[in-house]
């Protein structure tokens, strides 16, 4: 495969091997490229409708690869049947000190401590103004900003999806990244429920007389089942539309040997590692839920197989994020390929 033996090792060696700088330039290559996205060759079509919204296929490019909607129209192209961008926060901000992004080559991991940094949300909602018509679905991933004290996170919030209503299609809260600090106390009953009653509030106010935008939880795999349980009541409760199983985990089981010196960075790690908890929390959410509840399944995802388990768990769509920065874009067009036939 050229992008595993030639792209991928050109790639990791750029920038003195720093991960983030490389991340950026890419960034940087497939904004410039976007223009030509017409061009590219579609993949199969594997429509389907969920939470209310149609994708023409289920493998979407999971939130924290183009924060800021850099490259939107290029995601499309490569084959993804829907984007999601963010965390995006109600201010603008740099996230914390670098170096924060890590490859754990031999575990085909990333370990991160990116803190939220995006351009804030009225910039978001400025470059999508620009930007017009994605011909995917879009989601928004809205997160708290650092500088807002946890009391204050539900109007921090409602100002990002004031913000940005007019352009998602669906709306994911994130209270589950393990990089901002207090985001994960969010999870807990009491903090939800105020947090998903305002969000709520606000988007039935933003819809007006059309119906209300999805609105999707993420949640972290450290989670105990109980905690789950009592997310999933809340989520119920108050409607939500749909939940991402998982963020990043705090855990460090399953790396390999060579990787043990990286993973004592600070952050949360994604990649082959937390495929089988992902898949863990897939099922119970799906079981819990007697099926009902769309879940949108992310992590550990590098193959086509890794693709079928995900949804024989209960996964209605799919997300890529390390799994398509160590297999490369191909991965997107094997993953529908293989689900077609």
């Amino acid at each position: 495969m050229v992008y595993k033996s030639l792209v991928r090792p050109t790639l990791f060696r750029m920038h003195g091997g720093d991960a983030e700088r490389v991340h950026e330039t890419t960034l940087g290559i497939l904004s410039k490229v976007a223009p030509l996205a017409g061009v590219v060759k579609r993949r199969p079509r594997l429509e389907r409708t969920v939470f209310g919204v149609r994708f023409p296929n289920p493998v979407g490019l999971a939130a924290g690869l183009d924060k800021n909607g850099r490259a939107l129209p290029a995601w499309g192209a490569l084959g993804f049947g829907f984007v999601e961008v963010g965390t995006v926060t109600r201010h603008a901000q740099p996230g914390n000190p670098r170096p924060r992004l890590f490859r754990l080559r031999d575990s085909e991991a990333i370990v991160n401590r990116m803190g939220f940094n995006n351009d804030g949300a009225l910039e978001l909602a400025n470059r999508l103004d620009r930007l017009g018509p994605l011909g995917v679905p879009l989601g928004i991933s809205i997160g708290k900003s650092k500088v807002t004290p946890v009391e204050e996170a539900v109007e921090d919030y409602q100002a990002s999806l004031r913000a940005l209503y007019r352009h998602g299609d669906y709306f994911a809260v994130n209270i589950s990244s393990p990089n901002t600090p207090g985001l994960r106390s969010l999870q807990d009953r009491g903090a939800l429920t105020e947090l998903l009653a305002g969000l709520n509030g606000t988007a039935r106010d933003l819809a007006g007389s059309r119906p209300r935008k999805p609105i999707l939880v993420k949640i972290a795999p450290d989670l105990t089942d109980e905690a789950i349980a009592e997310v999933l009541e809340v989520c119920a409760a108050h409607e939500v539309s749909g939940l991402i199983a998982t963020n990043t985990t705090l855990s460090r089981d399953g790396l390999a040997p060579a990787d043990q010196a990286l993973a004592a960075e600070a952050g949360g790690l994604s990649g082959r590692p937390l495929a089988v908890r992902a898949r863990e929390v897939v099922r119970f959410v799906s079981r819990e839920t007697d099926g009902k509840l769309p879940i949108v399944g992310v992590g550990g995802i590098a193959s086509a197989d890794d693709a079928k388990a995900m949804l024989d768990a209960g996964a209605s769509l799919l997300q890529l994020y390390t799994g398509f920065i160590y297999e490369g874009p191909g991965l997107v067009g094997r993953i529908n390929r293989s689900l077609q036939r």
